[in-house]
């Protein structure tokens, strides 16, 4: 009995596991795939133009953008050219400051209100520097540049490991402990 609820104990967990890991990217198709408000870059430097774009007014259908939020004010959503969507361009002050902002567009028939987010950096994207490398923190690490002090942990938590489950197979036996 108490084998079974285990393995079925570990089943849950893996299958909750899974579910959780693919939850989040099922969502998130499907709230684009219901016309969601995208702004393009989604980073910008103040002073930049940022483009937005949507699907849930329609094909053919306008919208009333508001970037208010990062101080640009109103600006208007005109239909694409063929692919249902509907688009708007406006430009972050140069007084912006760093952050994230909501954009809003509402449709044109009143019926639908989208939200979209703009990220506002003082270094453009293609200035950024990403860090590499190991990280140094002044007591070494598993990724340092020492391997026998990296093989020297892992062998110490092979024996743990091991003596850990040498410990539970007594115990359950009822061998002492």
């Amino acid at each position: 009995m108490r084998r079974t609820a285990r393995l079925l104990t570990g089943t849950a967990f893996a299958a909750a596991a899974v579910g959780l890991t693919t939850a989040a990217p099922v969502y998130a198709g499907q709230d684009a795939a219901a016309g969601g408000l995208t702004v393009y870059p989604s980073s910008v430097v103040p002073g930049e133009r940022a483009v937005v774009t949507t699907t849930a007014c329609g094909k053919g259908g306008s919208a009333a953008g508001d970037a208010g939020a990062v101080g640009a004010g109103a600006f208007p959503l005109a239909p694409g050219t063929g692919d249902g969507a509907t688009t708007g361009r406006f430009v972050v002050p140069p007084s912006a400051q760093p952050g994230t902002y909501e954009i809003v567009a509402a449709c044109g028939d009143g019926d639908r209100r989208v939200t979209g987010d703009l990220v506002v950096t003082l270094t453009p994207a293609a200035e950024r520097v990403y860090p590499r490398g190991s990280v140094k923190t002044g007591v070494g690490g598993a990724l340092g540049p020492d391997p026998v002090q990296t093989a020297a942990g892992v062998a110490a938590l092979a024996v743990a490991a091991a003596g850990g489950t040498w410990l539970l197979h007594r115990r359950a036996r009822g061998d002492g402990i």
